[in-house]
């Protein structure tokens, strides 16, 4: 969908700093969540499930200055059952007028957003049949626009443009809009007033037909393409031609842009596309529609829509063709099964996008970005990966940014450190070779089990952890220098959610010393309080977690013990749970410097210094965190006030 994240900087292009894109990425979410104020009805319609289509023949009427549409919908299709009617999914704002089968009438109904088409007799299941469907009028304005018809620049120049995602649809023309069935090719016919230029997916394979003041432009799309990345954009664009790939393998990049953003500005810009495109394609595969053409057109909701060969653009910044290219691959070439599975377009588009920032502005961008993403994820405690089948009739939960997004991306990058670089993108260019699924659907499950397969280990907890549960895990990690060369590394840790007792994951840590010298190790945490012995060629003298943000975690601490001495064993709090106070024991010698209560999300709720005991009787119910420093190191404890 319209996404978020890639970044690519090259010469002249000024590099954008974390907060930059952060806020870059949430407006892109916020633009794809659409009509995220209230929850809408996105249950699949149990009356299109007889039947699979294998072409679209759409042939639309507009003209941007009048807000309506009239088409003729030409429908292939095979019936998977015996059925006696068929149905489509259509808005009640729309008129059909005529339905006709071999050139003879049907009866049919509307309601409830459905034609209901009667068949003239029985259809035997595997049989295929054309139906015909003839409708106009307004397309409902409903908070989802859909279809939209504004106007843009200073002349106020009319223009109309669609954004389906995710049951749109039929808001503008009849479809079955579930994720199941994709049509196997479309040819789309749009006549409209002869001085502007329409856009829709694929090529035109003949020149536009001028017929006195009006002009008809042929494209045809010969990839599956599922109802909802279907798309229609007329006004009066200028077109600027560019291409993408080498000698043979080149194929066009078409931009479709409002005359009055044609600057140099703009131009420059889409410099990147060529660049990115043939970034992606070293990275993962070819363009998926190579045989065809990538472009973009400019239209005015406020982000980016991938409709599969062209995007629609509010602008042209980096981040933003980043993601929407990146959800070629992810998102229209393989297609997400269910909206609980939204992470497979959402998660990869912002991470594909943001390999871009580290493979061309650097390591310490890339750092940036990660940084930004798990500030996100964990400014909540909760929440999961994998939708519930609550939350996938929800377009705010579908499309949330916290969780959809970058929580999608991060999980990524946690199975690229996990698995290594050459495990990682071969498992996923292997999935996107799958011939089960390219052009076709997927499911989580499909994915694990190809990163499986390169691995050569099960990644069900992985996935159980990061996937299906909530929440994240708050490390203690404390170093003792121990024999000359030698060093010590205990790694202890809660959790933020209940649902996930225990994260096992390899935890980087950067060891330091006096003179400067740095080494960076990843120990492979499975059991708590584990314990790992390591060579250092110097002797440590401070301590890091995760420098270069590789773990979704919050309010983790390194320190440096001194040595022969356990803080775990020194220093312990009672009673937990509490409703009224919280004590603490320590061992002698040791001294309390400071003491910081903080709440779950983080929020620090009380401080301080030389104390033994505490009244937690005004803290709310729940989770809570405490952090200890002391003259022999730190220590964190979870406690529970009741």
């Amino acid at each position: 969908m319209r996404n978020t994240i890639i970044t690519f900087l090259f010469f002249c292009f000024i590099a954008v700093n974390g907060q930059d894109i952060i806020s870059e990425n949430s407006k892109i979410a916020e633009a794809e969540r659409k009509s995220a104020k209230k929850k809408m009805n996105l249950e699949v319609n149990s009356n299109t499930q007889n039947y699979d289509i294998t072409y679209h023949k759409l042939e639309f009427n507009v003209d941007p200055a009048v807000y309506s549409i009239a088409g003729k919908i030409t429908t292939t299709y095979t019936a998977l059952a015996n059925m006696n009617t068929l149905t489509f999914d259509l808005s009640n704002s729309l008129t059909v007028s005529s339905v006709k089968i071999n050139n003879v009438n049907l009866a049919f109904t509307q309601n409830t957003n459905e034609l209901i088409i009667t068949l003239p007799a029985t259809q035997l299941s595997g049989s295929q049949a054309t139906v015909e469907v003839v409708y106009s009028g307004a397309p409902p304005q409903n908070g989802f626009f859909a279809f939209t018809s504004t106007t843009h620049g200073p002349s106020n120049t009319p223009v109309i443009y669609t954004l389906s995602e995710p049951f749109g649809a039929r808001d503008w023309w009849p479809c079955k809009q579930d994720l199941n069935d994709k049509i196997n090719s479309i040819d789309v016919y749009i006549t409209a007033p002869s001085q502007y230029i329409s856009v829709s997916n694929g090529i035109e394979p003949e020149a536009p037909v001028i017929n006195g003041n009006l002009k008809t432009t042929h494209f045809r799309h010969n990839y599956p393409i599922p109802a909802y990345l279907i798309c229609m954009a007329v006004t009066n664009y200028t077109i600027i031609n560019q291409t993408a790939g080498v000698g043979p393998n080149a194929y066009p990049i078409i931009n479709y842009i409002y005359p009055e953003s044609d600057n140099s500005s703009l131009r420059t810009q889409i410099l990147q596309t060529p660049l990115l495109l043939n970034y992606f394609s070293s990275l993962l595969e070819n363009y998926p529609f190579a045989t065809e053409k990538y472009g973009h057109a400019q239209f005015g909701w406020g982000g980016g829509m991938e409709h599969t060969t062209v995007s629609f653009m509010v602008n042209f910044g980096r981040q933003l063709i980043a993601h929407e290219m990146a959800h070629q691959w992810f998102g229209d070439k393989i297609t997400c099964g269910t909206w609980k599975d939204i992470w497979l377009n959402e998660g990869f588009a912002t991470y594909i996008a943001s390999l871009a920032i580290e493979n061309f502005d650097g390591p310490a961008a890339f750092v940036t970005e990660k940084a930004n993403m798990i500030g996100s994820i964990t400014s909540a405690a909760n929440g999961a990966l994998y939708l519930t089948d609550a939350e996938a009739l929800s377009v705010d939960r579908i499309f949330d940014f916290r969780l959809t997004y970058n929580k999608g991306a991060m999980v990524l990058h946690m199975l690229r450190f996990k698995l290594g670089d050459a495990v990682f993108f071969q498992g996923l260019r292997n999935y996107l070779a799958d011939s089960s699924l390219a052009f076709k659907y997927a499911v989580t499950p499909d994915l694990k089990s190809h990163l499986e397969a390169v691995y050569g280990s099960s990644l069900t907890e992985f996935f159980n952890d990061w996937v299906y549960n909530q929440g994240y895990p708050i490390y203690n990690v404390t170093v003792q220098n121990t024999n000359p060369g030698q060093a010590r590394i205990t790694v202890a840790q809660t959790t933020s959610h209940t649902s996930v007792s225990f994260f096992e994951m390899p935890v980087p840590i950067r060891l330091l010393g006096a003179s400067g010298q740095t080494q960076d190790v990843v120990v492979n945490n499975t059991v708590n309080g584990e314990q790992f012995n390591v060579s250092v060629p110097f002797t440590v003298t401070g301590v890091q977690f995760d420098p270069t943000k590789n773990i979704i975690s919050r309010m983790s601490i390194a320190t440096l013990e001194n040595a022969n001495f356990n803080i775990d064993n020194a220093i312990q709090i009672f009673p937990n749970p509490s409703s009224m106070t919280i004590s603490v024991s320590i061992r002698e010698n040791i001294e309390i410097e400071n003491a910081v209560f903080y709440s779950v999300l983080g929020q620090k709720i009380m401080e301080t210094k030389s104390q033994k005991s505490w009244d937690i009787s005004s803290f709310s119910s729940g989770i809570h965190f405490l952090t200890i420093q002391t003259n022999k190191g730190t220590k964190q404890f979870k406690f529970v006030k009741e």
